[in-house]
This record gives structure tokens, C-alpha cells and sequence, in this order.
């Protein structure tokens, strides 16, 4: 039993060596010939058992090793030093090479002498390769990066320490790389971004979302600034542990005093057109206005030297207030092309309408035009302001006939459609009115039809319009949720479509506080005493002078305060007040006497409809007005007065 336990551990570890297959395991000689074999090594270098042993281990080397005496190196280091390891191209059977880790033991007997050696080799060509894959990668990012000169891309530590500078960074940061390398990321921010904690907020951002991006002033090496555009991306190993930061840096400064040199030029370009916008209108509006205001002096004057003689001046008279209303009609472009003009929306039956535009057309188109209407047996109400809607047809029949020097045929045609939104992008799903004036004229041709909705664009010449017709008339289309169309061409005429909104069973004809407005009031002649602002003299004089004829008391007073000293003396029963007064606005007026006497109704006049918000639900009289209209805004304020009438201010007496 002594001497068979020895033989069958032997064996044991016989079958063990044999059975590794991913080792080469193998015994050498003193000299270093090989004297056993294991299938690893079989598998791994290509010779079988009765091939290679007896051969001496060196045919595994290069020939370049055993020129340089490698394999005795080897085996006398590890007779020497108990151990030789290394690593190394090795050759196969068949002349291939493979990447070897080689360990070398000395083996001994009991008396310490040197019997062979044990030889252990494993094949890591795949490693290596692997390895010099991922320098040759590191390498040639390592260059990309060092070649970038335009971006600073260096990398941080968790808290930001920097830990890499490419020669971008350097560019224009103006640090080396020994300089840098160590110290905080945040010395590029300003003091006041250092004191809000912007660096340590920008790397919370990117190491939370993954991903930090701004653009901001950053500062150099020398003090200047420059703007950059930042990125900050977290760096993670393959446990998801926070290794890092990538901070891309690109000095964009250069592109940022473009941009704003390019933002100036665009702000002159915009000046200047604005200056030749307002050149145009002034023009134009100059030469209507001109037009008008010499028929109302000329009517005038020629009144006022027939009145001396005792003939009749009612057809001056006539002339004169004629032009004033086309003046409001003109103010009315004008604030309707500025969205100033207050739009009352209601149900609108347009073949009426029309209709009742017969006479208006044909004095205001001349004899030399026919106008034919073109309505179905049933259209549905459309959803608009009446009046502008009067006055938008009559801007397109005005132009229709300016297209036909000759005269011709004018058609006014109406139909219902059901658009959807893909149909037209500048309109809603939904049923629409389309409204439409047809003309025989000459047409325009392409340039002018992109240009035909432009403000202040006309064809009539300089100071021959405003050029404000179809502007307005786009303007108001949209106003009330609808759009403008033109189709025309070159001696075929022209169509411009009114696409209005079909009025809905929601949609109410007037409101309450407009049904009242519009009613006619029971004109009373008891007097009242009213109290009248304006810092216009000439305007307040004018109202004054009305109201006077009307029966009334009345007192006037040129600015908000002035009208609050009156009333701190007495007691009034209406103020009528002027909104765009200077200091104190008429709206701000009526708040303070809410405070100091609620319940005295105030009416404000006013030329356009940008009140305040809260002010809109007050009475207000638009201007201009007529005598009749006063009458009708102070009757419907007097139902609204509760109480009777207050005494007069003692000690005044009205202002002429």
C-alpha cells in the first residue's frame, strides 16, 4: 500500500496536466529539451507528443529571440531567481505567431538539485489584440482631440477638477496644459456667475440629466471675455459609477458681434422702411385730408360771406359736413389698419346689406359703373361689424371702379362654403360667407397682386390714396375671424373675397349695455349741469357750445385735475371727459371719481378704442359726433343717473 499511493497520485496528477487544454503544461530538461506534453499545449502550438519531445523548447522562438539568446536567458533566470516570466510572440507548427504569457519554475529533488523546469504557457493573442486595438483607438482620439484648435474639449474629475487640455483649449483660453491641469473649471466663469453658483449648478444639470448645455461670457487668461457656447456631457464606467465630465468649450464671440452687427443693420433697414412707410401715408393722408379740408373751408368761407347778405348757406353747409363725415370714414381706414378700431359684432344678413348700400354705391361710383348682385334664395347671417363691413365693400367697389377708367360692370356676389383647415392655412375648419366684388378691369399681374395687400401699397401714384383700402380691409376680415383673398389677372379683371364667419346661435346681435346705446332715448328737456374736460381748447369749446344748445349747464375744465378742483367746489350731475388727456387720462379720471363721488356717471369720448380693460363697460362717444349723438349719450347717461338733479356749483358760471 506504501508503494501504490505514490503511483496513483503520480497518475492523478498525470490525468490533471492532460486534461488542461487552455494551458500549455510541460516539462523540460536541464538543457531545455521538452520531455512532456499536455493537450493544451498540443492544441495551442500544433505539435503532437512524438513530435516535439526531445526537441528543444527554442523552436518555439522567433528567430530574432534565439539570436538574442532569450530561451537560455530564460532558463537560467529561473534556475537563478526561482522563477522567469514573460511575455511574447511565440511560434506555432505551421510558422504562425501567437502572443504568449510564459511562466518558467526551476524543478529540484529532495537534496536541491536542479532536475528540469516546468514550463506553463497561455495563448493571449486575443487579448493582445484586443489591447492594441483599444490603444490604437485611444491613440487616434488622443490625436483627434489634439488636432481640434477650434474647440476646447478637456475632461473633468466628479468635482470638476480638470484633468485634460487640448491645444483648442490653449487657443483661446490662454492656459497650457501646466498651467491648467489641477485646478477648477470654475476660474473660467466670472465672479458673479462663480458667486450664483453657476459652474456647480452646470455640472448638478449634467450629471442629473446626463447632459448640460448654455451659452454665456467665460473668462481668459488674461482677463477678457469671450462668449462661449458650453456643453458638459456625464462620463459613467460600465457600472453607471460618475467618473467624469466631457467639456466641449467653442469661442463663439466672433459669431455673437455678427449677429448683433446683423440685428443693427436689420433695426436701420426696419427704420428706414417705417420712415418711408410714414412718408407714404403722410403723403397719402395728406392728399385726402387736403382734398376734404378745402371743401369744408371753401363751403365755410363761402357761408359765412353769404350769411352777410342774407341768402341761404344750407347747401355750404351741406358740402361742408359731407367732406367732415368722409374724414371720419378716413380715420376710420386708418384705425382699422392699426387694429384701433373697435369691431361690433353681430349677426349680419348680407344681401340685406347690400341692399340697403344701393343708394351709397351708385352716388359714390358715378353713372359709368352698373353694379349686379348675385346672392342665393337662403344665405346664412354672417358674423361681423356691419358698419365696416359697409364701408369694406365700399372700399372694394371703389377700387373695382378706379380699375375701369372706361366704366364697366361691378359685381357683388355672395355664397356659402364649408372649408376645412387644411384647406386654407389662414382659416379655421367651420362654414364661412364668402362676399365678393367683381370687376372688368384691367387686372394686375403677378408683382402687384403679392404686393396688393401691403400698407400704404397703391397703383393710383404718390399722393393719390393712402393705400391703406385693401389693408384695411384684410385687417378687418381678420378681426373678425375671417380672411381676404385676390385673384386676377392681366386684362381679366379682378376678385376679391370677403371669407366672413356664418354667424352661430351663440352669437348675439348687440349686447345689452350697445341695445341701450343704440335705443332711441326719450330726449328730456329738463336741463342738467355737466361738467365738461378737455385739454383740446377748441374740441372742449365745441362740446361746450353743444351741450349749451341742448339746455344744459355746463362747466369746463382742461385736464383731469383742473375738472377735480371744479368738482372739489360743488356738485355736477354728468362729466364728460376726453380720454387721451396728458397726466390724467379720461379713464383715469372717471376711476378717481368712483372714489370721491360714486354714482355720477362719467362718459368718455374718445378718438380710438385702446381703453383699459375696466373702462370699456362705460358709456363712451366715439368721435367724431354729431349734435344728435351728444343728445343721445347724455339722455341714455341721465336713465342711468339715480337721484334727482344736484345743485349747481354756487359762485360759477359757465365758461364761453
Amino acid at each position: 500500500m506504501s508503494t501504490a499511493a505514490p503511483e496513483n497520485s503520480g497518475n492523478r496528477f498525470e490525468l490533471l496536466v492532460q486534461s488542461v487544454t487552455d494551458y500549455a503544461i510541460y516539462m523540460l530538461s536541464k538543457n531545455g529539451t521538452v520531455v512532456s506534453w499536455n493537450a493544451g499545449a498540443r492544441r495551442f502550438k500544433g505539435y503532437e507528443a512524438d513530435e516535439i519531445v526531445g526537441e528543444h523548447f527554442s523552436r518555439f522562438y522567433t528567430p530574432e529571440d534565439r539570436a538574442a539568446g532569450i530561451p537560455a536567458l530564460a532558463l537560467d533566470t529561473a534556475e537563478r531567481e526561482g522563477r522567469f516570466e514573460a511575455e511574447g510572440w511565440r511560434v506555432r507548427k505551421d510558422g504562425t505567431h501567437f502572443w504568449a504569457n510564459v511562466v518558467i519554475d526551476p524543478i529540484r529533488d529532495s537534496t536541491g538539485k536542479l532536475i528540469g523546469f516546468a514550463k506553463v504557457t497561455r495563448d493571449l493573442t486575443e487579448r493582445r489584440l484586443a489591447q492594441e486595438a483599444l490603444r490604437a483607438s485611444e491613440e487616434r482620439f488622443r490625436l483627434l482631440v489634439e488636432s481640434v484648435t477650434d474647440y476646447a474639449i478637456y475632461m473633468l474629475d466628479p468635482v470638476g477638477t480638470i484633468t485634460s487640455w487640448n491645444p483648442g483649449a490653449q487657443r483661446f483660453k490662454g492656459y497650457t496644459a501646466d498651467e491648467i491641469l489641477g485646478l477648477n473649471f470654475s476660474r473660467f466663469y466670472s465672479e458673479e456667475d462663480r458667486m450664483a453658483g453657476v459652474p456647480s449648478r452646470a455640472l448638478e444639470t449634467a450629471s442629473r440629466e446626463g447632459r448640460f448645455e448654455a451659452e454665456g461670457w467665460r473668462i481668459r487668461k488674461d482677463g477678457s471675455r469671450f462668449w462661449a457656447s458650453v456643453v458638459i456631457d456625464s462620463i459613467r464606467n460600465p457600472m453607471g459609477t460618475l467618473i467624469g465630465f466631457a467639456k466641449i468649450t467653442r469661442d463663439l464671440t466672433e459669431r455673437r458681434e455678427a449677429q448683433l452687427a446683423l440685428e443693427e443693420a436689420r433695426e436701420a433697414i426696419f427704420q428706414s422702411q417705417k420712415m418711408d412707410a410714414i412718408g407714404k401715408l403722410t403723403g397719402g393722408v395728406a392728399h385726402d385730408f387736403n382734398n376734404l379740408l378745402a371743401v369744408i373751408m371753401g363751403s365755410l368761407d363761402l357761408a359765412r360771406q353769404r350769411l352777410q347778405t342774407g341768402a341761404d348757406i344750407s347747401r355750404y353747409i351741406d358740402n361742408a359736413m359731407t367732406a367732415a363725415d368722409r374724414g371720419a370714414i378716413l380715420t376710420q381706414r386708418m384705425l382699422a389698419f392699426a387694429r384701433k378700431q373697435e369691431l361690433k359684432l353681430r349677426n349680419v344678413d348680407c344681401p340685406a346689406l347690400v341692399r340697403n348700400m344701393a343708394g351709397l354705391l351708385k352716388s359714390t361710383l358715378g353713372s359709368t359703373v352698373t353694379i349686379e348682385t348675385r346672392f342665393p334664395l337662403i344665405l346664412n347671417a354672417a358674423h361681423a361689424d356691419p358698419a365696416q363691413l359697409e364701408l369694406a365693400l365700399l372700399n372694394l367697389a371703389v377700387n373695382a371702379r378706379d380699375a375701369m377708367p372706361e366704366g364697366g360692370r361691378i359685381i357683388i356676389e355672395g355664397m356659402e362654403a364649408h372649408l376645412q383647415a387644411e384647406q386654407r392655412p389662414d382659416l379655421g375648419t367651420g362654414d364661412y360667407v364668402r362676399l365678393s366684388v367683381i370687376d372688368e378691369g384691367e387686372g394686375m399681374d403677378e408683382a402687384t397682386l403679392s404686393r396688393a395687400r401691403e400698407p400704404f401699397f397703391t397703383t393710383k401714384g404718390v399722393g393719390k390714396g393712402t393705400g391703406l383700402g385693401l389693408s384695411m380691409v384684410h385687417g378687418f376680415a381678420q378681426q373678425c375671424g375671417g380672411s381676404l383673398t385676390i385673384s386676377s389677372e392681366p386684362g381679366q379683371g379682378t376678385t376679391v373675397s370677403l371669407w366672413l364667419p356664418v354667424a352661430t346661435a351663440s352669437d348675439e346681435p348687440l349686447d345689452e349695455a350697445e341695445s341701450q346705446a343704440q335705443a332711441p332715448c326719450p330726449l328730456s328737456d329738463q336741463p342738467l349741469v355737466i361738467l365738461a374736460v378737455d385739454d383740446d381748447d377748441l374740441v372742449l369749446t365745441n362740446t361746450a357750445g353743444m351741450l349749451e344748445e341742448l339746455g344744459h349747464t355746463v362747466f369746463q375744465a382742461a385736464s383731469g385735475a383742473d375738472a377735480l378742483r371744479v368738482l372739489g367746489e360743488g356738485e355736477v350731475d354728468l362729466v364728460i371727459t376726453d380720454h387721451a388727456m396728458p397726466q390724467m387720462t379720461g379713464a383715469q379720471l372717471a376711476d378717481a371719481l368712483d372714489e370721491s363721488h360714486p354714482g355720477l356717471p362719467v362718459i368718455i369720448i374718445t378718438g380710438y378704442a385702446e381703453l383699459p380693460p375696466h373702462a370699456t363697460k362705460r358709456l363712451r362717444l366715439d368721435k367724431p359726433f354729431k349734435q344728435a349723438d351728444l343728445a343721445r349719450i347724455v339722455s341714455l347717461a341721465r336713465l342711468n343717473r339715480s337721484g334727482e338733479r344736484l345743485t349747481p356749483v354756487p359762485g360759477r358760471a359757465p365758461r364761453f
